[in-house]
């Protein structure tokens, strides 16, 4: 019974006191059936209506989340079950008939689920909203939580209560989870459409330079133009006007540059004479493998239709979140840091939200998941460990796109190039130090934008 076995005296409030000031450690770590417990409290002297009393004073709520339903069970310590497993429906009368059940359980109530997906946005702002103790956590946490039991049971009622034990099992390192603002909820929810949007402009590049290969093979390379603001590029403009090789080399020499011309005009590009010359004397030598007819330029037409609607769509998006970005107030110091720029930054920003949710920098590093492993037991150690990645994936892709941006550009005076480029010299592989960079970018991250919330403050 730890310190409580050490009383020889009858206590009753003063006990109660004790046991919260030690985290109810009693209660949630003593693994002893109640007929022990009484025993041990006899000899000592306590009495046993002052452990109940304290038993009663803590009530775990699990919440087994999925769509448009949950299944809620509340347990007390030793396996009381106060309520039986029952059904929740993510309605406005189903969460506040929740609210109303909690609140009058007697004690102090912490309500845990899974953070799972977007399931549980609904119910956990309105629990929220009504002041009751929510957190949100991991599903790996969950499931590597011990079952005690040989069976293997997966349904909602037996979810719902093993979420319930580790709500008890981790009473005292449970942490309310913040709601996030409006800003920065919609910026997150704009870079998760951002990543969508810009897989599915890859796959319809992809498709579209397959097409190409069939009517006009290697136009995509006649043009290194960077894309403009709108999300147009030069090449797949040029392809969508001159979409089979036969379009240029029907022509004269001098009637396609005088066209080329007039395209170049037209879609305010620059001209160069030399490359229309190029790409006239390249398509007299190239072989397409369809004709040019009706049908094929049908197919073209649809595959650069699609391509210039999502490239578009990502240009949109790209400057919604940089306006979105722009309220926030770590955006000057977010935005000063080398290789951040108007489309990284909002993306870090988005994934990383508010820095003040963090208790130290090492939490941040563990977050996205580049913080280094640990591996020994008793007197072995592993010298070099793999990072956990057990954080978020968009960040560690955003970090490294940001770490490829210092690699190129080589700012000598950057904090972060010099520690990569002395990582490199040492001979460490290319994930070694772009993972070491990204974790040393996400420390000075935490440490300025900290210190400038602070003087604002």
């Amino acid at each position: 019974l730890g310190p409580l076995a050490s009383v020889r005296k009858p206590v009753s409030q003063p006990v109660i006191a004790a046991v919260r000031f030690m985290q109810v450690e009693l209660l949630l770590h003593v693994r002893l059936i109640p007929q022990e417990i009484e025993s041990a409290m006899r000899n000592a002297g306590i009495h046993a209506d002052s452990l109940l009393e304290v038993r009663r004073m803590y009530n775990a709520v699990g919440i087994d989340v999925s769509k448009g339903k949950s299944m809620v069970a509340i347990l007390r310590p030793y396996g009381e079950l106060i309520e039986a497993p029952f059904e929740v429906k993510h309605t406005s009368s189903g969460v506040q008939s929740l609210i109303q059940t909690i609140q009058s359980i007697d004690g102090e109530s912490r309500i845990v689920m899974e953070h799972t997906g977007r399931y549980y946005e609904p119910l956990f702002c309105q629990l929220t909203q009504a002041g009751l103790f929510v957190t949100a956590v991991n599903p790996k946490l969950i499931k590597d939580f011990g079952t005690n039991s040989l069976r293997k049971v997966k349904s909602d009622k037996a979810d719902a209560i093993k979420i319930a034990k580790y709500a008890l099992d981790s009473w005292s390192d449970l942490k309310q989870y913040s709601v996030m603002d409006k800003i920065r909820k919609q910026l997150k929810t704009m870079n998760r459409q951002l990543d969508f949007y810009m897989k599915h402009k890859t796959s319809m590049k992809n498709n579209f330079i397959g097409l190409l290969d069939q009517t006009f093979p290697g136009v995509n390379n006649y043009f290194r133009s960077p894309a403009r603001e709108d999300g147009s590029q030069k090449w797949v403009d040029f392809a969508t006007t001159y979409w089979h090789v036969d379009c240029v080399r029907n022509m004269s020499r001098s009637a396609f540059i005088n066209h080329y011309q007039n395209w170049c005009k037209r879609k305010e590009y620059n001209f160069r004479q030399s490359k229309a010359e190029e790409i006239y004397e390249t398509a007299k030598e190239l072989v397409p493998v369809l004709p040019k007819d009706n049908v094929t330029k049908f197919i073209v037409k649809q595959a650069t239709r699609q391509l210039a609607d999502a490239s578009e769509t990502v240009a949109q998006l790209k400057a919604k979140m940089n306006e979105a970005a722009s309220k926030l107030p770590e955006y000057p110091v977010v935005m000063a840091m080398y290789g951040v720029g108007s489309s990284l930054g909002p993306q870090l920003m988005a994934e990383i939200g508010d820095v003040s949710r963090f208790t130290h920098k090492g939490a941040l590093t563990a977050f996205a998941g580049v913080d280094p492993g640990v591996n020994e037991s008793g007197s072995y150690e592993q010298k070099s460990v793999h990072v956990s990645k057990r954080g978020s994936a968009q960040l560690r892709k955003t970090l490294f796109q940001v770490m490829d941006c210092l690699i190129k550009n080589m700012p000598h005076d950057d904090p972060v190039y010099r520690f990569m480029d002395k990582k490199r010299t040492e001979g460490k592989p290319y994930y070694v130090y772009m993972t070491a960079g990204a974790n040393k970018f996400l420390r000075i991250y935490y440490g300025r934008v900290k210190e400038y919330l602070l003087s604002l403050q």
